[in-house]
């Protein structure tokens, strides 16, 4: 396989969660894509992809992240009602992002998902997964 770049990486994820979206074994409401490519506004179930790093020299090696974003729910605690993250969304979605990530074999490439954690979106009431992924390419 030729070098390739951070665009190149995160074409890889964005077409590869595509079609497990088009496969319906990724279930959202909202729309998968890359970097800056979110709507500001989006209350959707949204999948954004974005590479970190990758270096130059063969093999190559980089650090993707997909991010699984989930309004939260509302729900009361101690009579008051707030706003916490949907867990249960995140799971499920997150779930089968893992599964159908793991059951890709594509040649020349390797990549296995590094951390799985749930952040807080501080601007809105929302949570992410993030998925880091990382890459080896021959």
């Amino acid at each position: 396989m030729k070098n390739c770049s951070s665009i190149d990486t995160d074409d890889i994820l964005y077409k590869i969660i595509t079609e497990g979206v088009k496969q319906k074994k990724i279930t959202i409401s909202g729309i998968v894509c890359v970097q800056d490519e979110r709507p500001d506004d989006s209350e959707t179930e949204d999948i954004v992809i974005n590479t970190i790093s990758i270096t130059h020299e063969k093999p190559q090696s980089g650090t993707s992240n997909v991010n699984i974003y989930v309004s939260d729910k509302k729900v009361k605690i101690r009579g008051k009602e707030q706003r916490k993250a949907n867990r249960e969304q995140l799971r499920k979605i997150g779930d089968a992002v893992v599964a159908y990530l793991e059951a890709q074999n594509i040649a020349d490439l390797e990549f296995w998902i590094e951390s799985d954690t749930v952040i807080k979106e501080q601007k809105v009431y929302q949570h992410y997964r993030n998925l880091r992924i990382g890459w080896n390419i021959h």
